[in-house]
């Protein structure tokens, strides 16, 4: 006698169209989610600050509004949220909601690279790159490829091509040692 198997019942007796895809709540609505970030970011929440600020970016539930974007990004940004680092750097990069700053661009872009964001590690290599700093470039862009970052192996290996085998090395060995710096946030 063979026992009953309930996966096997069920698998041959309902349709595939649902096993083909997760179960998954329905999707939330962005009005409803602007709803919940502004008290949360008013209230210092750094998360909801960097949502409400892409929910403003992109038009998502609420009016699109670079100018309070960008202000959201930067309290997210200085609440420790890496993404809203970014984010922030591009604001300043290309006067996005504020007047465009590249020195502020720059600190802000260091800085989430510095917390491991894999974009802004691939931008201050290829940055670095540009201002003739080959080795430290070639660290950065190593350090965004372990992270994800498909396009900077393209540069990396270009790069690396071009150093001596003593410099490749030392890129390399410090990209190993790299760690991503501790946040302290203003709460």
């Amino acid at each position: 006698m063979q026992a009953f198997n309930t996966s096997t019942y069920y698998e041959t007796r309902t349709p595939k169209k649902y096993f083909s895809r997760p179960l998954r709540p329905d999707p939330p609505k962005a009005e409803e989610a602007v709803r919940w970030f502004y008290p949360a970011a008013a209230a210092g929440n750094a998360r909801a600050q960097y949502n409400l600020g892409l929910c403003l970016q992109n038009g998502k539930g609420i009016k699109r509004n670079q100018r309070e974007a960008a202000k959201w990004y930067l309290r997210a940004a200085e609440g420790g949220n890496v993404r809203a680092m970014y984010n922030i750097s591009l604001c300043y990069n290309y006067g996005e909601g504020f007047s465009q700053d590249q020195v502020r661009s720059k600190r802000w872009l260091q800085l989430a690279a510095d917390c491991g964001h894999k974009k802004a590690l691939y931008e201050c290599g290829i940055k670095l790159c540009a201002a003739g700093d080959k080795v430290r470039s070639l660290m950065y862009l190593e350090l965004a490829t372990r992270r994800g970052e498909a396009a900077a192996s393209h540069m990396r290996d270009v790069i690396l091509e071009s150093l001596s085998l003593v410099n490749a090395q030392r890129a390399l060995s410090d990209a190993d040692k790299w760690r991503p710096r501790a946040l302290y946030t203003r709460r």
